[in-house]
C-alpha cells in the first residue's frame, strides 16, 4: 500500500510544500508567537495584567499576584538597550565633535542641560512606563513612590540605590527622644524610616523592585558614566489622588535596638535646585494596550 511521503515536520508532502504564512505571522497575526512580539510590547502587557488589582498599602499580596510580579520580573530581567533602540552614550557631547560636558556635580550650569531624561514609552491608569537616562555624576534624589508599585532595570552603565522603606511620622513620647533635634516648625516634616538595600545594578542585574510599604524611597545615583534604566511605576504619579512625588534628606542614621535594621531619620524638603528633568522622544517599538 503506498502511503503519502511526509517531510520533516510530518506534514503530507503536496507539489507546492507546506509553508507557513509568512506574511500573516509578519502582520503580527499571530500573537501567541512571542517571537513576533517586541519585548517592550511583552513587559507593557504583563505590566497590564500585574497591576490590574495590586496589594494596597498594608495588604497580604496574593499568590496571583506574586505569580504575576514574578513572570513580569523574568521579562524586565531580559530587556537590554538594543530591545528600546537605544545606544549607550559614552561621555555626555550632545554631538559629535562638541566637547564633552563636565560631569554633573552639584553647581551645573542651565546651559548643560538637564542632569536627567525622561522617554515616555506608555502610560494607563494602571502603570507608566518609560526610560531615565542620567548623565555621568548625575543624580536623582532621594523621593518617594506613595502607595505605588516599581520595578527598575537599568539597560546600560551602572546606578547605584539607596532604598528607604515607607516612612512613618514619628510617634510621640520616649520614641521621638531620639529624633534630631529641630525648629519647631520643620518637625512636621520629619519621618521615620528603615534603611533598605544599597546596591550596585548594571544590565547584568535583575530589576529593582518596590513596593508600597518596602524600599518605596529610593535615591539613585549614576556611577562612572552615563547610565540608563527603565522604570514601571504602577499606578502613576497623580498628585489629585494623593500620589505626588515628595523630596527627603536623610539626617541621622542609628541602629534599632535588638535588630540588624538600620533607623533613619529623613527630613521632607522641597525638590533640590539642581536636579531637574527633560523629556526626549523614545526611539524604540511601539507599544500598543
Amino acid at each position: 500500500m503506498l502511503t503519502k511521503e511526509k517531510n520533516n515536520k510530518g506534514y503530507p508532502l503536496t507539489s507546492d510544500e507546506w509553508r507557513p504564512d509568512h506574511a500573516a505571522l509578519r502582520s503580527g497575526m499571530m500573537p501567541g508567537d512571542s517571537n513576533m512580539t517586541s519585548i517592550v510590547q511583552r513587559i507593557a502587557r504583563q505590566a497590564l495584567i500585574t497591576f490590574r488589582n495590586p496589594p494596597r498599602i498594608g495588604e497580604e499580596a496574593g499568590k496571583s499576584f506574586l505569580e504575576n510580579e514574578s513572570k513580569l520580573k523574568s521579562l524586565m530581567t531580559e530587556v537590554r538597550a538594543a530591545d528600546l533602540k537605544l545606544a549607550p552614550r559614552r561621555g555626555d557631547s550632545s554631538s559629535p565633535g562638541v566637547a564633552p560636558v563636565l560631569q554633573y556635580h552639584h553647581h551645573h550650569h542651565l546651559h548643560d542641560g538637564p542632569p536627567v531624561t525622561y522617554m515616555h514609552i506608555c502610560e494607563t491608569d494602571q502603570f507608566s512606563m518609560g526610560v531615565f537616562l542620567l548623565k555621568s555624576g548625575a543624580s536623582i534624589p532621594l523621593h518617594d513612590h506613595p502607595g505605588m508599585h516599581g520595578m527598575l532595570k537599568v539597560l546600560y552603565g551602572k546606578v547605584r540605590i539607596r532604598c528607604f522603606d515607607r516612612p512613618e511620622r514619628p510617634a510621640g513620647g520616649t520614641q521621638a527622644a531620639a529624633a534630631p533635634a529641630l525648629p519647631p516648625a520643620q518637625m512636621g516634616a520629619l519621618r521615620r524610616s528603615l534603611l533598605g538595600s544599597n546596591d550596585e545594578y548594571t544590565e547584568e542585574s535583575g530589576p529593582c523592585v518596590l513596593s508600597p510599604g518596602q524600599d518605596n524611597l529610593h535615591q539613585i545615583d549614576a556611577v562612572d558614566g552615563p547610565t540608563a534604566f527603565m522604570d514601571i511605576l504602577a499606578p502613576p504619579y497623580d498628585p489629585d489622588e494623593d500620589r505626588d512625588c515628595h523630596y527627603y534628606k536623610v539626617l541621622a542614621e542609628g541602629k534599632v535596638r535588638d535588630t540588624k535594621e538600620k533607623e533613619v531619620w529623613l527630613l521632607e524638603i522641597s525638590q533640590p535646585a539642581d536636579f531637574w528633568c527633560g523629556g526626549e522622544p523614545y526611539p524604540g517599538p511601539e507599544v500598543c494596550l
